[in-house]
């Protein structure tokens, strides 16, 4: 998926500067997935909100729409899944992009993950939901958030490994994820 913040700068590309909303909602959106990846949920759904009325100035289902897909993606990147009923209620008016990208986020469709670090956690959070998830996937997942300083997901990631330890029999391996997430949880 294309990030939204450039789509809606892009949007409008005349020569001119892009209207305030655009500038407005790029700027919330990039603010609310910084906070929501970070763990700062109070912060991200204030920047989600500020965007979403942004996007409302123009009266445009579609670019609601996408916008609600790029929370449910930060959320499956997260290991919180959920039917993106926010998504669901805008479907109708939503383009065949977000629409498929929707029916990827539910499983029901296939998509090449970019290199881009969100695209890659947002493919594993998929294969997880799916059950088709790989350990070098969750391990590249876990790799992903830590490079990006993505506490929310890294946690949730590295809590998949220590179920898949313990039900190994690895008490070492899911010790040393829990010693992970214990410094991970020191510094909140």
């Amino acid at each position: 998926m294309v990030p939204l913040a450039a789509i809606l700068v892009a949007s409008c590309a005349s020569g001119s500067p892009p209207p305030d909303w655009q500038l407005g909602a790029a700027a919330s959106l990039a603010a609310f997935q910084k906070h929501y990846l970070e763990g700062n949920t109070n912060l991200a759904e204030v920047e989600f909100s500020l965007a979403k009325a942004e996007i409302r100035k123009t009266g445009r289902a579609d670019l609601l729409a996408r916008t609600e897909l790029l929370r449910c993606a930060a959320r499956t990147a997260s290991l919180e899944f959920d039917d993106c009923p926010a998504f669901e209620k805008l479907r109708a008016d939503a383009g065949a992009e977000e629409v498929a990208y929707a029916d990827f986020l539910a499983g029901k469709r296939e998509r090449a993950a970019s290199d881009e670090p969100l695209s890659r956690l947002v493919g594993s959070g998929v294969a997880m939901r799916a059950g088709k998830v790989t350990p070098t996937q969750i391990a590249a997942a876990i790799d992903a958030a830590s490079a990006q300083g993505w506490h929310r997901p890294l946690l949730a990631w590295l809590e998949v490994e220590v179920r898949r330890s313990e039900a190994a029999g690895d008490r070492a391996a899911a010790q040393r994820y829990r010693r992970r997430i214990s410094l991970i949880l020191e510094g909140k």
